[in-house]
């Protein structure tokens, strides 16, 4: 299917480089289900909860929420609380009064105040710090919260959504989540499907990465043959909209078919780890279970770094963490830093004496260097 320039606008919200509700949507039953809850939450003041596997779109639909709301015209602010450590979450989040600690040399205000009169977009909820879990909780009741060192509270009007890849009933059990914070966050939850159960809307939104890429690469990209795109509307797609997003940006950037049936076929391999149990039967199961993920990791990292032709910052958000947080996991998983190091490991050239290589040039006739003369 081509797309011209006078369809391409059908693809994007007016006034917003966010996709249009045809694209959001589709035309899958599971996504009409979502449109529904969200026509629902978008104009009133509640907190939402959106859940669903890493790379469905949770995100957009944060904004898209935003923009349909009465605080649309207000910022939409975004907080990625496995991202930053809890250490320093909670000053990025609620901002510090001056000399509050060492540093602290004028006052600064937080996201959820830059989020007054808009949306605050707490993302991977399920990983915020215990510690910070009361403070939210507050902002929910009242619309108060504290900066740090300050001895009076602040009154804002914030609209907050929520998103995680988790069950939060789960992380409950667990003690890593308070249970009167998720009966808080979770007034209207929407689940989004994965991209296994809108196959029907691979086409859509193949049409829309093609648009939005041909643009921002300056690229002209054929369109594809019904062969590959029955190929794409059979595969499982682990990573979902964002494994998708990545194909077709690949393949408008090198313009071939061929591209898109190689990422397809490079799947990650499942895991060929192994525990040996002892005779007497004992076996570790957390040291084996912390050996089992390492490897897994190591693989997928390296499969990544790969596909990303070795660039850092392009895998680190594919993986959905930040450039630290990969840069710590390949000094641990034992990942070089460049593929040329990994291939000069692999395959070292071999090192001639330089005695020897006097030798060699004397005896074919050619005086040796200065450096290989003794």
């Amino acid at each position: 299917m081509s797309i011209s320039a006078s369809a391409s606008s059908s693809f994007f919200l007016s006034g917003s480089d966010l996709p249009s509700d045809e694209v959001i949507f589709g035309s899958s039953s599971a996504m009409e289900a979502v449109r529904l809850s969200v026509d629902m939450a978008a104009t009133a003041n509640i907190p939402v909860l959106l859940q669903g596997e890493s790379g469905t779109g949770k995100e957009i639909l944060a904004r898209y929420i935003h923009l349909r709301s009465p605080w649309g015209s207000g910022a939409f602010v975004k907080v990625n609380c496995p991202a930053i450590p809890g250490t320093l979450l909670e000053s990025e989040m609620f901002g510090y009064q001056k000399g509050a600690f060492t540093g602290a040399y004028t006052s600064k205000p937080g996201r959820v105040e830059l989020a007054h009169r808009g949306t605050l977009f707490l993302d991977e909820i399920a990983d915020l710090d215990p510690a910070l879990q009361a403070k939210l909780l507050q902002l929910l009741q009242d619309g108060q919260f504290s900066r740090i060192g300050a001895s009076e509270d602040r009154q804002v009007d914030v609209r907050v959504v929520c998103a995680t890849n988790k069950q939060l009933e789960k992380e409950i059990k667990t003690g890593t989540f308070r249970q009167d914070l998720f009966y808080r966050i979770n007034v209207i939850t929407i689940e989004l499907p994965s991209l296994q159960q809108r196959l029907c809307d691979i086409p859509m939104l193949v049409d829309y990465f093609m648009c939005r890429y041909s643009a921002k690469f300056g690229r002209s990209a054929p369109p594809l043959g019904k062969h590959t795109m029955k190929s794409l509307q059979k595969h499982n797609w682990p990573g979902n909209i964002r494994e998708l997003e990545n194909v077709i940006k690949r393949y408008v950037v090198v313009g071939r078919e061929e591209v898109i049936a190689k990422s397809l076929e490079n799947e990650p391999e499942e895991a060929d780890f192994n525990a040996e149990v002892p005779v007497d039967g004992v076996i570790k199961l957390k040291e084996v279970t912390r050996l089992a993920v390492k490897q897994i990791e190591r693989k997928i990292i390296l499969k990544t770094l790969e596909a990303h032709r070795w660039n850092r910052l392009s895998t680190a958000r594919a993986l959905s963490i930040s450039y630290a947080a990969l840069l710590y996991k390949m000094r641990e998983a034992g990942v070089p830093a460049r593929e040329s190091r990994r291939k000069a490991k692999t395959n070292p050239a071999p090192r001639v004496p330089k005695a020897r290589m006097a030798a060699a040039r004397a005896g074919a006739g050619q005086a040796p260097r200065a450096d290989q003369v003794h």
